[in-house]
């Protein structure tokens, strides 16, 4: 079964086929990926690698972590399940007044998209 394994303090410069490539010695990595920021497309300093099976995984652990790589030494654990997304309170969603956003911040009476007041006053504002 396949184990999954967090990688953390990546080298800005780190790609994810240098990192398929540095975890090939402990093993068949079936993926790896170094997570980037959506807009500026840098890397974020962390990735995943997905070895073949869960010993593949703890060999990698053992050898790898707190090794250098790239320059800086690597942090190499067992990747936590990402929890369901959906579902579930936010933290202040169940009170009244949705969470502290105050009158007419939040999506109802008096805000949000529907309130007919979107980005533009609806009459001319002197300044």
């Amino acid at each position: 079964m396949a184990s999954k394994l967090y990688i953390g303090g990546l080298a800005y410069s780190t790609t994810s086929d240098g990192l398929r490539e540095f975890f090939s010695q402990c093993g068949n990595v079936l993926s790896a990926t170094v997570i980037t920021d959506r807009f500026s497309g840098q890397s974020r300093g962390f990735g995943f690698v997905e070895m073949a099976t869960a010993e593949e995984a703890q060999n990698a652990i053992s050898q790898l972590n707190g090794r250098e790589f790239d320059g800086r030494k690597i942090t190499v654990e067992l990747s936590n399940p990402q929890g369901q997304r959906s579902g579930g309170p936010r933290p202040g969603g169940n009170r009244p007044g949705g969470g502290g956003r105050g009158p007419g911040g939040g999506r109802g009476p008096g805000g949000g998209r529907d309130s007919g007041y979107a980005h533009r006053p609806s009459k001319p504002v002197k300044w």
